[in-house]
This record gives structure tokens, C-alpha cells and sequence, in this order.
């Protein structure tokens, strides 16, 4: 006698369940459309993490493709997500290009809190021309951190990101080091995001709480 064959039920399509929603970057990348992305829910999309480039955003220089910006949602309502900026990278390709023969290098690394008090860690990066001793290293990374501590306590989030990623911050650095060594390339290579305010609205307060991959 033959075996009776279970009925299968109907295979549900997952793909055709989950919701497209556009993400969008902060106000002050000027709320740019930067994804397209499907979700399962609201709930598991919070927190998951989009990352551009510079120039996909404005569009002006193609240097700024080296460039990479990473941003978290925060917020989603009906099909568009908010999101807010966790930092910025520059290409590794990028960085080796700076690399000479014969030259010094010399990195930074510390945490600075902003006027409206957002946590930043700050690396920068600095390219001699020729061989730094190490008290000309000393007194570059002092000038820096100088100037990191000014800005980041009369700026707001919004802002020394701005100043960072357009350069002008790695700028006031290479012009205020010229009477110390005056150096090939600086870059403020890497930025991140450690901590918001307690007193943010409530859907960017658990913003760097477990994060979740759409």
C-alpha cells in the first residue's frame, strides 16, 4: 500500500512581506535620500547601520568618493527612515596613496565632547616631508589637540562634523603646524560617534544600543 504524502501548506514568499522604506541622511547633509532598503519591521530596522560616500551626497568633487560616511536609523515613520551620522572613514586605498619613501608619519587618537555634548573620537593622520623627530611629533599632536579641544567645545555635533569631513578642521591644523614642520598632507581620517546626550528625544537615545543589521 502507498505511503500517504503530507500536503504541504502554502510556501509564504518573505520577500514580498517586508516593506520598502527610503533613508534618509540628518538635516545637515540636507536630509539626501541615501537608501532604498526593505525591512521586516520597524522594530529589527532601528539602529541598522547605512553607509555612503561624500560625493554620492553632493555631488561635486569625485575626490569625495574616498570618502565614507556611516549613519544609523534612528526613526521610521510610514516609508521613510531617519537616521543620525556615526562618522566617517577614508578609504584605506586612499590612505596608502599619501605613503612616501623616506618620509615620517605620525597618528593622533583621542575623545573630545561637543558643545551640545556628543562624545567624538577624533584619529588623525599626518604625513612629513623628510624625518620627525620626536619632539616635533610632540608639539604637532599638542597643536592639534589644541585646536580639537577649542572647536569640539564651542561647536555642536552637527557642526565640527561638517568643519571635519570638508576639511576645514584638518586645514587651521596644517596652517597652524607650519612654524613647527611644515608637513606633506594631514588628514582627520577617521571619526566616531561614542555617545549622545541624555537629553536627545527619545528615538536617538538608545542610538548606540543593540545595533541590528536590516
Amino acid at each position: 500500500m502507498p505511503k500517504k504524502t503530507k500536503r504541504r501548506g502554502k510556501v509564504k514568499d518573505k520577500w514580498k512581506e517586508k516593506q520598502w522604506v527610503t533613508v534618509h541622511a540628518p538635516p545637515d547633509f540636507q536630509n539626501f535620500p541615501i537608501a532604498y532598503i526593505p525591512i521586516t519591521s520597524n522594530k529589527t530596522a532601528i539602529n541598522s547601520k547605512i553607509q555612503t560616500n561624500l560625493f554620492d551626497i553632493y555631488k561635486k568633487d569625485p575626490s569625495q568618493y574616498s570618502i565614507n560616511l556611516n549613519f544609523q536609523i534612528t526613526e521610521i515613520d510610514s516609508n521613510t527612515a531617519k537616521t543620525i551620522f556615526k562618522g566617517h572613514e577614508y578609504s584605506r586605498e586612499f590612505l596608502r596613496s599619501l605613503v612616501r619613501r623616506g618620509s615620517s608619519t605620525l597618528s593622533f587618537i583621542h575623545d573630545y565632547s561637543t558643545q551640545d555634548n556628543f562624545i567624538v573620537r577624533i584619529y588623525f593622520i599626518a604625513f612629513g616631508q623628510g624625518r620627525l623627530n620626536s619632539s616635533k611629533k610632540y608639539d604637532i599632536r599638542q597643536a592639534a589637540h589644541k585646536i580639537f579641544t577649542t572647536k569640539s567645545s564651542t561647536l555642536n555635533y552637527s557642526e565640527l562634523s561638517q568643519e571635519i569631513i570638508h576639511e576645514k578642521m584638518a586645514s587651521d591644523i596644517f596652517n597652524n603646524t607650519k612654524n613647527i614642520k611644515h608637513l606633506r598632507k594631514l588628514v582627520i581620517h577617521k571619526t566616531k560617534l561614542l555617545k549622545v546626550p541624555q537629553i536627545t528625544s527619545n528615538h536617538s537615545k538608545n542610538v548606540l544600543e543593540n545595533e541590528s543589521t536590516v
